[in-house]
């Protein structure tokens, strides 16, 4: 796979993974929360020998992507999508496909609110439109999932994800995907990325700025306003929900169609958790790439 390339913006030195065609349609694959680029890694050479350019960053907190020492060490989604939007611009890209997982997908939404002349297209990840904001009603079971969202708000929770990251984010992989049996090279590999030293501060900002607890930086105001607006969407979208995701519940995504104006469609995953990408790569090759090549000349 070789090294990341690195691509300085105005809040970070991002650090990304550039595989596939120079000269092909650009696809964005933005990872969540805990993981990092590599998640995209059984399903880039299908994109890559289709044609693509596959461009996968690390996002600010995880991995060799280092925040600016003036920058503010915020997770908020909004701080997301614009550092998505400064790599775009830095690459020279005018238009892309996006392709995000957990809080990739999140942060897309919010890409296709700010930006969406620039979108071709979006497929989501795990995560439904609306479940944005901290003005989401949700059910108790949803509610429950979330506990840890709810923890990182207490100094306790914040303490035990200081105390030992790793173990904790394993767990974290158990219980969002009950089934999928990953060996520990693979959660290795991917738990270096948390070793970041803005992980702490991103990953605790990111849920209490989201839920109220903290309130969001003042240079992501922008970003913030497209975010709590939850305008409709106009850039065709395809959702992907594993149905045995035990972190974002797929009963989440009932009603999500109304938060578009243009083509939107999901699809629920069986034997699959949370990190779709990871455990069914042969469902989610296909998916996207048909969804990319019906929205080609969109």
């Amino acid at each position: 796979m070789g090294e990341p390339a690195i691509a300085a913006t105005r809040d970070a030195r991002i650090a990304y993974f550039d595989r596939g065609p120079r000269d092909g349609p650009a696809v964005l694959l933005v990872h969540g929360f805990p993981d990092d680029a590599r998640t995209w890694d059984a399903v880039v050479p299908a994109l890559a020998g289709a044609g693509y350019r596959t461009i996968a960053p690390f996002v600010r907190g995880f991995g060799p992507t280092l925040l600016q020492p003036d920058a503010p060490r915020s997770g908020e989604i909004g701080a997301l999508a614009s550092d998505v939007l400064a790599l775009a611009d830095v690459l020279g890209l005018d238009t892309f496909d996006y392709v995000g997982h957990d809080w990739g997908a999140r942060a897309r939404y919010a890409v296709a609110a700010l930006a969406p002349e620039r979108m071709r297209s979006l497929c989501a990840l795990a995560v439904a439109y609306g479940t944005n904001v901290g003005t989401q009603r949700m059910s108790i079971d949803q509610t429950r999932a979330y506990w840890y969202q709810w923890y990182f708000a207490t100094p306790r929770g914040a303490a035990e994800l200081d105390a030992d990251r790793d173990a904790f984010c394993r767990a974290l992989w158990r219980y969002w995907s009950p089934g999928w049996r990953f060996d520990d090279a693979e959660y290795e590999s991917t738990a270096a990325s948390f070793a970041n030293p803005d992980f702490l501060a991103v990953v605790l900002g990111s849920y209490r700025q989201r839920w109220g607890f903290m309130p969001g930086d003042e240079r992501y105001a922008t970003e913030r306003r497209f975010v709590e607006a939850q305008p409709r969407l106009r850039v065709p979208t395809l959702t992907l929900m594993g149905l045995d995701d035990g972190a974002t519940l797929p009963s989440s995504a009932d009603g999500a169609e109304a938060g578009f104006a243009g083509p939107y469609r999901c699809e629920l995953v069986p034997d699959s958790g949370h990190f779709l990408q990871r455990e069914r790569p042969e469902v989610v090759i296909p998916a996207v790439l048909a969804h990319l090549a019906a929205h080609a000349a969109s």
